[in-house]
């Protein structure tokens, strides 16, 4: 009996011993327990997303009717004339996010002496998720830095930017700017260290 029961157990660690060199197990034989291990891992990325517009939409034109308004009234300004705010969003996971704006002079005709400076145009911004995210400059050419979630590395933000023209000043009758030309883009940049 004990001779065919070491000639059973034998024959059950030959054909088990294969499937223990490719994984971590015990064998026990008769009462006991038999425990094996299993380590994880999960690697995660370091991820920067910056969207300025529509999802979508390519690159959007935020554009300035004066239509019947007095050029240079001031007063409440000129509100965007093809659409609403423009929406924002900013998500990092590797702490402080800075976020800039950079243009390549002030709005032009095309033509020597007709222009329209960056200040002309004001923004404001309104939070729809998470933390703020104001304009970076009013002259849009320079940048601020976005504050992470306490206590972690995140930033993860939304927010709709309102664009308005102050109407501050007389220039001549034109279309200054527009896509891509005469210097009407800026670039936003975000930048995780």
């Amino acid at each position: 009996m004990k001779k065919t029961l070491f000639l059973k157990t034998a024959l059950a660690i030959a054909l088990v011993m294969p499937l223990l060199a490719s994984a971590e197990s015990a064998l026990t034989v008769g009462p006991g327990a038999a425990t094996a291990r299993l380590d994880f891992r999960v690697v995660i990325p370091r991820v920067l997303l910056l969207q300025v517009g529509d999802v979508g939409a390519g690159i959007n034109l935020v554009d300035f009717d004066l239509g019947l308004i007095q050029p240079g009234a001031g007063g409440a300004g000129v509100a965007r004339t093809n659409g609403a705010a423009i929406p924002v969003r900013v998500l990092g996971n590797n702490g402080v996010i800075t976020l800039t704006v950079s243009n390549t002079g002030d709005l032009t005709t095309g033509v020597a002496g007709e222009t329209i400076p960056w200040t002309e145009i004001t923004v404001t911004s309104a939070v729809t998720s998470g933390g703020a995210i104001p304009h970076p400059s009013a002259a849009f050419n320079s940048g601020a830095a976005l504050p992470v979630t306490a206590g972690t590395k995140i930033t993860s933000s939304e927010a709709n930017w309102t664009f308005n023209y102050a109407n501050t000043q007389v220039v001549p009758a034109g279309t200054y700017g527009g896509a891509n030309t005469n210097n009407g883009r800026v670039i936003y940049t975000a930048t995780m260290l």
